[in-house]
């Protein structure tokens, strides 16, 4: 079975098909031709048992009026016989081919009975015949009258039709699989412009290619449509991150950049610099890099498998409280909290890594103030982190939540901001079935991180 199965494989879907087509007519074939031969000989066998019946019937009128008398000399032929057997199983007429014979079948039904049988007789080469045997009384007592039809006939036309058909047969297969093949090969070229069309997409070719639609809404079209839409979506995947990786590599080219100035310029001038000035100056640019691989990480990570969370009971009140401890340590800002009590079920360092990220974002572009509050309406928690610096315009509202994005003005990137901090905040919370999303509130930009209180009532999102 593996061995024929093999070929059938190398074949392709075009001979498989074809295979299958002709494999399906020729059991279909066989079995109505089987029928027909069976049917055609029933029909046959019928025919000459309603003749024999009629000769037996002719003949039995015949005999009821003339007793044992009857003469049958004109009656009969080469495939056909009658006779009229007496009680004692003698013979007392019968058709000039079985003159002198015995009876051919040993029937012998009572007046007014009929009996048919199909039986070789003892006469000639023992062909089969369709014996009607009739009862009746005559004037010289109870008769039997006996009318038999050679099935010889019958044998010669089922030859016939069988050889026909045993001639038909394979070349109706052959048309079949030739027209199968052909039929599927048509069927098939669209697949195939698309398979040669898709093997032409390589690394060097612009994933802008589209595979052809062909005409009509059948599954190919479909099917056309469809890698249409996936090359659609693996071209914006490939641009996404061809700018990923371009966006990566000036983050950490910046910092890089910075250390590598700050030697050089140390060698150049060391009674300017000292090592502690340089020290501070790189170990900060190293803490940049270090925030910058940690957020990409998270990211790369979050896209191929999302967040793994490991959820519990947190006290979010804490975790305002905590991050507004930290800003008003660094200082220059006025640091406004409401934080009521309130427990949600989540990853603390997950939710605390997004409202730092927030809260830096709005520390970064303040002018003076920062608040955070804290609210559980309708079991949504709520976490609003407003800054009074210049507003974000709508048409930015959703650019800022793209990784690296860049905003001209005030709000743009400086060199404290990877640009992966607001995704990042907005991820976390997608994982926790929230979000995170950005409002004017009056002169004021208000970044809202909400998160369902038990995040298990609600089906995470990627």
């Amino acid at each position: 079975m593996g061995r024929f199965a093999d070929p059938l494989r190398r074949g392709g879907v075009r001979l498989r098909a074809s295979l299958a087509a002709t494999l399906l007519v020729a059991l279909v074939l066989g079995a109505a031709s089987g029928a027909f031969i069976v049917l055609q000989r029933h029909e046959l066998v019928a025919s000459l048992t309603d003749v024999a019946r009629q000769q037996a019937s002719d003949a039995a009128d015949q005999a009821m009026r003339e007793g044992a008398a009857v003469d049958l000399a004109a009656g009969g032929g080469d495939q056909s016989l009658i006779q009229v057997v007496a009680g004692d199983r003698s013979v007392v007429a019968a058709s000039p081919s079985v003159d002198g014979e015995a009876p051919v079948v040993g029937l012998a039904p009572p007046p007014g009975e009929v009996e048919v049988a199909t039986s070789r007789l003892p006469i000639g080469e023992g062909e089969y015949f369709v014996v009607v045997a009739r009862g009746i009384e005559s004037p010289d007592g109870p008769l039997v009258v006996l009318a038999a039809q050679s099935l010889e006939t019958v044998q010669e036309s089922t030859v016939v039709v069988r050889d026909l058909l045993l001639i038909g047969y394979p070349l109706v297969l052959i048309l079949v699989g030739l027209t199968s093949y052909w039929l599927t090969g048509r069927a098939l070229a669209p697949v195939e412009a698309m398979r040669r069309r898709v093997a032409s997409i390589d690394g060097t070719s612009a994933l802008s290619a589209r595979v052809p639609v062909p005409v009509g809404g059948d599954e190919i079209a479909r099917l056309a449509q469809t890698m249409n839409s996936m090359l659609g979506r693996l071209e914006a995947s490939a641009d996404a991150q061809r700018q990923f990786v371009g966006d990566a590599s000036h983050e950490l080219r910046s910092p890089l950049a910075a250390i590598r100035a700050a030697h050089e310029i140390h060698a150049l001038h060391p009674d300017t610099t000292s090592w502690p000035d340089l020290s501070a100056e790189v170990l900060s640019e190293l803490d940049r890099v270090d925030r910058l691989v940690a957020d990409l990480l998270l990211l790369a990570r979050s896209d191929e498998r999302g967040l793994t969370l490991r959820m519990r009971d947190v006290d979010l009140d804490d975790l305002v409280r905590a991050e507004a401890t930290r800003l008003r340590r660094i200082g220059g800002l006025d640091v406004v909290v409401a934080a009521p009590p309130v427990r949600a079920l989540g990853d603390p360092d997950h939710l605390a890594r997004a409202l730092r990220n927030l809260t830096d974002n709005a520390a970064r572009h303040a002018q003076g103030s920062v608040e955070v509050h804290l609210a559980a309406p309708g079991g949504v928690a709520t976490i609003d982190v407003i800054d009074d610096g210049d507003g974000i315009a709508s048409a930015d509202q959703d650019v800022i939540f793209e990784r690296f994005a860049r905003l001209d003005g005030s709000r743009a990137r400086d060199s404290g901001g990877s640009g992966l901090g607001l995704p990042i905040a907005r991820q976390i919370a997608l994982a926790h079935g929230g979000d995170v999303t950005v409002a004017r509130r009056g002169a004021r930009t208000v970044f809202s991180l909400t998160i369902p209180l038990d995040a298990r009532q609600t089906k995470q999102r990627p």
